[in-house]
């Protein structure tokens, strides 16, 4: 059977910029706003104005205090019920709405989107892609955020357009990606305690609802180790630096509020259990010094 033609599409995204030579920032955006292109395309995109503009603002408030703060940095809510995130090269950040739902204040959902900020930063993709000759970030980014990808249709694709394992991140890029998230919170003036407090309603909820937290943990590996080195991150910080830093705000209870309101998000579903060929979708990752 040939490849479907959306998907076909994807498979040539990241073989434009990020083969096996160096990739420059400018090849790394090409490849980024193409897959990205893509990817809204096929994602179930949250589009209400003021989610969107919530959204931007925070992410924008950690990016623009990195070292990449040059880079067209562009934040996206997917209507997914999986509590997972994905970033592509460039600086394009998904996070679905099922992470957002499993956090109880502000300091909690930066400390997710400055993860993935923080593996934009690392270059993280592009250095798997690279080692992949080519491998396709589109449709690893679908099969993480979605788990679309225990279709016979995907994993076909998949097999064709390299491997989706690359964007598993390794424990060391999660570390690196921790470790930022620590940072840019930090530099934003936003609590780091949220990086900590998220991962252990991340733990606590693999306990009662695994369905859907599995695609987190499968993508990005968390133990409690994980926990503490995080904590450690922070007790090592001057204490008189945690004080007065935002832990909540009343925009984002206005965000939970306006997202509560909009259609239900498509069920979590196992990885485990055999899906019905969907179309494409994504996902992605974070550091910390």
């Amino acid at each position: 059977m040939g490849v479907p033609r959306g998907i076909a599409l994807v498979l040539g995204v990241c073989a434009l910029g990020l083969g096996a030579c160096a990739v420059s920032q400018d090849q790394e955006v090409a490849s980024g706003e193409q897959a990205a292109a893509q990817v809204n395309a096929q994602l179930p995109i949250v589009h209400d104005t003021l989610v969107n503009e919530y959204i931007n603002m925070l992410g924008n408030r950690m990016a623009e205090r990195t070292s990449r703060s040059d880079l067209p940095w562009h934040f996206y809510v997917v209507n997914a019920a999986e509590a997972n995130a994905f970033a592509l090269p460039g600086g394009f950040v998904y996070v679905n709405r099922g992470l957002i739902d499993l956090t109880h204040n502000e300091s909690e959902l930066a400390g997710a989107i400055g993860h993935e900020i923080g593996h934009v930063i690392e270059r993280h993709s592009v250095k798997q892609s690279e080692t992949q000759q080519g491998a396709n970030l589109g449709i690893a980014a679908v099969c993480m955020l979605t788990n679309v990808c225990n279709s016979t249709l995907a994993r076909a694709a998949i097999q064709v357009g390299g491997s989706a394992a690359f964007a598993r991140n390794s424990r060391r890029d999660e570390s690196q990606a921790d470790s930022e998230a620590v940072v840019n919170t930090l530099r934003a003036g936003i609590d780091p305690r949220g990086v900590p407090t998220l991962f252990e309603e991340l733990l606590k909820t693999r306990q009662q609802r695994p369905n859907v937290v599995d695609g987190w943990f499968t993508d990005h590996p968390l133990e409690e180790s994980r926990i503490q080195h995080s904590e450690r991150l922070i007790q090592a910080i001057d204490p008189s630096r945690l004080q007065g830093l935002d832990e909540d705000s009343p925009a984002y209870h206005a965000m939970k509020t306006e997202l509560d309101a909009l259609p239900a998000p498509r069920p979590a579903q196992s990885r485990n259990m055999p899906m019905t060929p969907v179309p494409d979708t994504e996902t992605d990752t974070v550091y910390m010094p």
